[in-house]
Formats: structure tokens, sequence, C-alpha cells
């Protein structure tokens, strides 16, 4: 008899926020701002700033370190680690090779990154979903890491009051239960659409560091009205396709986590979903727009609110640049107690 197809499902989750905070107020002080200014078009208030000598494989371990308590999983039980990032201080090594020197993985597990912008974190458990269910592997490590600071332009007032820096991770586990975890995926892409949100050289000599914030030699450049428009439409029609894929009505959802980016573009796709507010996760007043970072910083924190119970059904939906957008449905199971 043919054996049942595994579930792989989220056994662990971390996230990590850095100590220090940066206000509206703060900005004020560096670019021509207000708090009333960027609450009114973004929703923000506050978020967080990673010290200077973290680096996002820092910050990344730092999650992970969580994600693996939670899961009760030792590390030599991981047999696969996998980053989301856009904000890697080098190529080569990937932050992916760095966590898990910093964590002391086993040697030779795979271990790479992926770029995919504000999508990333699912397009990771797209890849770790397929690749344990493929049959290889068990276990595997999933990380959202971003020092977005480091590519932010504190000259611009239009983006650096955006962005902010965290990191999420996941356990991700195959199990032998049918019909639980993740349930499906849709991922897309659209490249003519790139320059609408990207990260560029410089071009011009960089400024001299302000508040203790860095400066690199990129800088994140974004076409605010069109990342609007495209974001709610891609973001609404990537729900609509993963829910019928999967045979399941937008009233059966508990709850949806969508990208943290923008108060506007969260209420414009709670309207084109017809959803009651309540059921949407929001915390990007406090910790802005982490990119990779944001869609597992707000999982962790709904489960330890009790927002996320055992077999509700989970919606997570992002667009980022490049231009990517991705939406994974999951039905949330725990056959643990997660502390």
């Amino acid at each position: 008899m043919r054996s049942p197809t595994p579930s792989v499902f989220i056994r662990g989750l971390g996230a990590y926020k850095p100590e220090r905070r940066l206000t509206n107020e703060d900005l004020s002080r560096i670019v021509e701002t207000s708090d009333e200014w960027i609450r009114s078009r973004s929703g923000i208030c506050e978020r967080r700033v990673a010290a200077p000598e973290e680096t996002t494989a820092d910050l990344g371990a730092q999650a992970a370190e969580v994600a693996l308590r939670d899961a009760g999983v030792g590390r030599e039980e991981i047999d696969l680690v996998i980053v989301a990032t856009a904000s890697a201080e080098s190529t080569v090594p990937s932050t992916a090779c760095l966590l898990q020197r910093k964590l002391g993985l086993r040697a030779g597990i795979p271990a790479f990154d992926i770029s995919a912008a504000c999508s990333g974190f699912l397009y990771l458990l797209q890849i770790a979903n397929h690749m344990l269910r493929a049959g290889d592997y068990r276990n595997a490590l999933v990380v959202a890491s971003e020092k977005l600071s480091r590519i932010v332009d504190w000259q611009d007032r239009t983006t650096c009051v955006l962005f902010g820096d965290g990191a999420g991770a996941a356990v991700v586990s195959k199990c032998d239960v049918p019909h639980v975890g993740i349930l499906g995926n849709v991922l897309g892409a659209d490249g003519t659409k790139g320059d609408l949100l990207a990260v560029a050289p410089r071009q011009a000599p960089a400024p001299e560091p302000v508040e203790g914030l860095p400066v690199g030699t990129h800088r994140i450049v974004m076409n605010g009205k069109e990342v609007f428009k495209n974001a709610v439409r891609v973001m609404s029609q990537a729900c609509r396709e993963v829910l019928a894929k999967c045979g399941v009505g937008i009233e059966q959802v508990a709850l949806i986590i969508p990208h943290q980016a923008n108060m506007r573009i969260i209420d414009a796709i709670v309207d084109e979903l017809g959803v009651e507010r309540a059921r949407v996760k929001v915390n990007l007043e406090r910790y802005g727009n982490t990119s990779a970072a944001s869609i597992p910083i707000a999982l962790e924190e709904a489960y330890r609110e009790g927002l996320v119970k055992e077999g509700d059904y989970v919606l997570l939906v992002a667009f980022g640049g490049g231009f990517t957008w991705a939406a994974t449905l999951l039905k949330w199971f725990q056959p643990r107690t997660i502390s």
C-alpha cells in the first residue's frame, strides 16, 4: 500500500528585535518629517535599529536560537538551513553558512540564501516544504533576517521612515499526520517592475553618519505610488489563488498575517478580501517594515498572544521588491506544547 504523503509544519518559532528603538520623533531630528506625517501615511510609530556591531547573521542567529528551543529540536537534528535576506553583509560566505557556523550546526548539511525581498519567508516555506516532502530531510531551519538600517537612505524621508531591523525563524519539520501544516503556496514575480522597489548603488558620495545610524554603499529606492497599487493587486490575487487551490473559503480563515509594510496597504487588502479587521494581525506600528522578517516576527507574536490555535487556518501573504509576491495557507498543527 502506498504510504500517505507526509505533511510539513512549523514546529517552532523565534524572533529577534534589536534593543534600540528609533521613534518618529527621533527621525524628525534627522530629516524633515514629523510623527503625524509618518503615522498618517504608514501607521508606523517606531522601528528597531541593530547595534553597529550586530550583523544580519547575528540577528538571524538570535531568532534561530529561540526557534530551536521552541521546537524542542537539537542542533544535530537540523538537516537544512535556508536564509532569506536583502541585507546580507556578504554574498560569499552566505548568511546561511555564517549561521551554520554561529549556531554550531552539523557540517555537511546544505545551507544557502535566497533573495526575494519582503516575500522571502514565504519563498523559504515553499522551498523547505518541497525539500522535506521529497524525503531527503526531516527538519529545516528557515530564517529571515534583515539589517535594513545599513541600506536605508537616512536623507530620504519617503523611505527612511518605513524600515526597521529584525529577524524571524522557524523550525519546519515533516510528520505523518495528513493535511496539516503547509497546505498550499502561491509564488510569483514580475521582473519588469523591479525598479519600483530596489536596492541600488549610491550615485553620490555617502553622507556623514547621523545619530549613530549606518551609511552603506547602497540604498533603498522606491516608487511609493506604484508599489501601493501593485502590492494591493497582487497580494489580494495571491490570497484568492491559494485559498482556491486548497479548497478553503476566506470565511474559514482564523487569522491573516500580511507583510507589514504600510497600514494603507493592509487596509486596502482587508477591503478587497472583505474580511473583518479583527482577523488581521498587525504590528508594524512597533517595528516598521522589516522586509523578509516581517511575517515570521508577526506570526511568532500572534502565536504567543494565543491568536493561533490547533486546527486554525492561517493565511500569510507578502509582496516585495523584485517585484515578488507570495501567499501560504497553513493549518496550524501543534504536536507538542510550545512554551
